[in-house]
């Protein structure tokens, strides 16, 4: 079964859209894997490197709202995947963007505000990780020495979907 969670890419912006999580150019790319070093190429906040290893090495992302707006793309959640990223956590996300990631094996979480906030609150922490119990519905936060427990709920179809490892393993296993 796939671990879920890791070291953390935090991205304190809503509205992050698809082009930013991989630039349209790059959609004509073969393979999934062709795409692997184009991830968040035109995103733009400060600090933030594309190319670092905070990007690199994260396994989750957590943003604010509206993760995944824009154009209709099952590229966005595929790049994450090739980079070896398991979860989003934002406060809403756009549909589909949300629904492909389900349906890639991917956990897609929403939280509220005020729980965002105080994993936010990591942000500066270098050993900021996360732990995630797709089955249970929580999440820990840790870093700094400090861990925070938060609940989540996913719908029992889109929790099958990540706990098969996607839409094509589930339907294997069920039709």
């Amino acid at each position: 079964m796939k671990t879920f969670g890791g070291p953390v890419l935090f991205l304190d912006r809503s509205d992050i859209n698809t082009d930013e999580i991989i630039p349209a150019k790059y959609l004509t790319e073969i393979t999934k894997e062709d795409l692997k070093p184009y991830i968040l190429e035109d995103l733009k906040l400060p600090g933030f490197d594309p190319k670092g290893p905070k990007t690199r090495n994260a396994r989750v992302v957590i943003s604010r709202a509206n993760f995944g707006c824009g154009s209709s793309r099952e590229h966005a959640p595929w790049v994450f995947e090739v980079n070896g990223i398991t979860a989003v956590i934002a406060e809403s996300f756009a549909r589909i963007f949300r629904q492909n990631m389900f349906n890639c094996g991917m956990a897609a979480i929403e939280l509220p505000k005020e729980d965002l906030d105080l994993i936010f609150s990591h942000a500066g922490d270098e050993d900021a990780a996360m732990s995630i119990d797709i089955e249970a519905g929580t999440l820990t936060m840790s870093g700094n020495g400090k861990q925070k427990t938060f609940s989540f709920d996913i719908s029992p179809f889109d929790k099958a979907l990540v706990l098969a490892g996607g839409w094509v393993d589930y339907a294997d296993k069920n039709y």
